[in-house]
């Protein structure tokens, strides 16, 4: 089975390049609405079995109008696992404010992951998100048919742990394939029910058909 894993529309917060994390939130912008319908019309006439998002409103956002616009005719499944990471302090602040306050951790958060002290700030640590990530992969591994799709939207931070987790990267590793873009798509697929996985399409974005600025991929 195939799991269709999308980052959520760009928000204010996101082209203002400031950390939203696990309780931050911002509202989309008019552009991502666009967006959306693009990544539906691209999806076309998949027929997913199991819709997921995130409980934050930019995730669920997302979801839905992506739901709506492929005329998917059951509820979404809220699931806690596919919240963003929790950045502690460090959430609402813009990069360059977090960079004066806690240059460890912004250094660290994108290029060493295994010495990221999330606790530090109040926040999660990459094994935590990892591993809601692999329990979220095994569960509908097992639960959904070989042949099956589902979508789940989720955020930036949290997608490449989970998907890094779920690839079997090492710690210092998890962030190997790179960053995602908003309303970016990514397709893991697993043969075995959830034990491993595979990646077949990573951060595809061609189907937004413009130019990529900076801040689609904070």
């Amino acid at each position: 089975m195939q799991i269709y894993f999308v980052r959520h529309g760009k928000t204010e917060w996101n082209l203002q390049k400031r950390f939203q994390g696990a309780h931050g939130d911002s509202p989309l912008l008019k552009q991502s609405l666009t967006d959306i319908q693009k990544l539906s019309s691209f999806l076309g006439e998949i027929k997913f079995a199991g819709i997921y998002s995130s409980p934050l409103k930019r995730a669920r956002t997302t979801a839905e109008r992506l739901a709506k616009e492929m005329g998917y005719p059951f509820s979404i499944e809220i699931d806690e696992r596919l919240r963003e990471f929790d950045l502690g302090k460090m959430e609402g602040l813009t990069f360059t404010e977090a960079k004066a306050r806690y240059p460890e951790q912004v250094s660290d958060i994108w290029d060493k992951p295994d010495k990221y002290d999330g606790h530090s700030i109040g926040g999660e640590n990459y094994p935590e998100v990892i591993a809601r990530g692999k329990s979220f992969g095994k569960d509908v591994g097992l639960q959904f048919k070989i042949d099956d799709k589902v979508l789940a939207v989720s955020h930036g931070a949290a997608l490449g742990a989970i998907m890094g987790g779920l690839l079997g990267y090492s710690l210092p590793d998890i962030r190997h394939n790179g960053g995602l873009s908003n309303t970016s798509l990514t397709i893991l697929e697993t043969k075995d029910r959830g034990k491993t996985f595979k990646a077949l399409v990573w951060n595809e974005t061609k189907f937004l058909d413009r130019k990529m600025e900076d801040s689609d991929s904070l």
